[in-house]
């Protein structure tokens, strides 16, 4: 003999379409929480930029307002950074360092910025092309 009867498998799945059927209906759905339309997101805060150029001096750019570059010193960024994370304490803070800066100087910044309490602290990088 050498065909297979197929008609049990049949049966079986006659009979889990019923199960299915009976039961689906019973099932209650997830309910979804979706957005109203009158409630709007807060639109993200542009981040304060440190700059540590080749010669290892610092400038401070705030993309949120006039994104020009402020020449400063250690303590001249020390009291802007406090002075801005007051205003703002979500807005956050990336450093962009010339590629020449020794990394030494880029931990310095990042244990000013610690020492600030500043939340968001990232590195701004320039994506390599060939």
């Amino acid at each position: 003999m050498n065909q297979i009867n197929v008609v049990p498998y049949i049966d079986v799945m006659l009979v889990l379409l019923v199960i299915f059927m009976v039961t689906a209906p019973m099932i209650n759905p997830g309910e979804i929480d979706l957005p109203k339309v009158g409630q709007s997101l807060k639109t993200p805060v542009s981040p304060l930029e440190v700059v540590i150029k080749a010669d290892s001096s610092l400038a401070l750019r705030d993309r949120s307002k006039s994104g020009t570059l402020e020449a400063m010193t250690r303590d001249e960024l020390v009291s802007e950074i406090k002075r801005k994370q007051q205003e703002n304490p979500d807005q956050p803070v990336v450093i962009s360092a010339d590629k020449s800066v020794r990394y030494e100087e880029v931990i310095k910044v990042m244990d000013i910025l610690e020492g600030q309490q500043v939340k968001k602290v990232g590195l701004l990088a320039k994506p390599y092309t060939k």
